[in-house]
């Protein structure tokens, strides 16, 4: 059961201050998007095998970013929107994309789409940004809600497995990002450990299809629970 504070809460956490909202995630990006963007030019391969084979009519990449998965998500869809809570990103998106998806800030713990209207979604280095468990928990049901029956989206976060971390557990952290000119900002990350990732899919109410660690990553390939073609 989720104890912490619920998803709409934007008091800091204990130890990190203000880094530790969802308000201070958007003004981060906010602030390092354009160079951030510089720096994040291909589609991962787990992204790309995943999209392998599979179409639909609506595609959805979550945390686009600079909209590197919206492109080849675009591809294979219809229609495809593009959700990050940065505008300086989706301003980077818009000129990267010529594909021309449908680009909208919004928070990915509330998507502002209708329920069951998207077939294929990847919700990619995002949920572990949510600074609150019981925000990442209710973000992954709201992606449950707006999958269609047999829709299919590719999760992923930060894993206790990556090279730079030592720890069995989970944890909060922030991540310094470095400007040029030498400015260092502070990024707030929950770093999951894989048993950790698998509890927090099963406490959504997304159908956790697949899930394994690559690259220092936890993935999930998730359908919408109880809901079958």
């Amino acid at each position: 059961m989720v104890e912490d504070p619920a998803p709409d809460e934007e008091a800091p956490l204990p130890g990190e201050g203000d880094a530790r909202t969802r308000a201070a995630v958007r003004a981060t990006y906010d602030r390092i998007g354009t160079h951030f963007a510089e720096t994040r030019v291909n589609p991962w391969p787990e992204v790309e095998d995943f999209l392998d084979g599979r179409t639909g009519e609506m595609g959805l990449d979550v945390g686009c970013g600079n909209g590197r998965h919206t492109e080849p998500l675009a591809r294979r869809c219809d229609r495809t929107v593009g959700l990050d809570a940065s505008r300086a990103l989706l301003d980077v998106a818009r000129e990267r994309n010529r594909a021309r998806p449908s680009l909208l800030q919004g928070d990915a713990a509330r998507l502002p789409l209708a329920s069951g209207c998207v077939d294929l979604a990847v919700y990619v280095a995002t949920l572990h940004h949510l600074p609150t468990r019981a925000g990442r928990v209710a973000s992954l049901t709201d992606l449950a809600r707006v999958l269609v029956p047999g829709g299919r989206a590719l999760v992923s976060a930060w894993s206790t497995e990556h090279d730079r971390f030592d720890a069995d557990e989970g944890f909060d952290t922030t991540v310094d990002w470095t400007l040029p000119g030498g400015e260092t900002v502070a990024r707030f990350y929950h770093i999951y450990d894989p048993d950790e990732f698998r509890a927090d899919l099963c406490e959504s109410e997304v159908d956790a299809r697949s899930v394994w660690v690559s690259s220092g990553n936890c993935y999930g390939v998730v359908g919408p629970e109880g809901k079958h073609p």
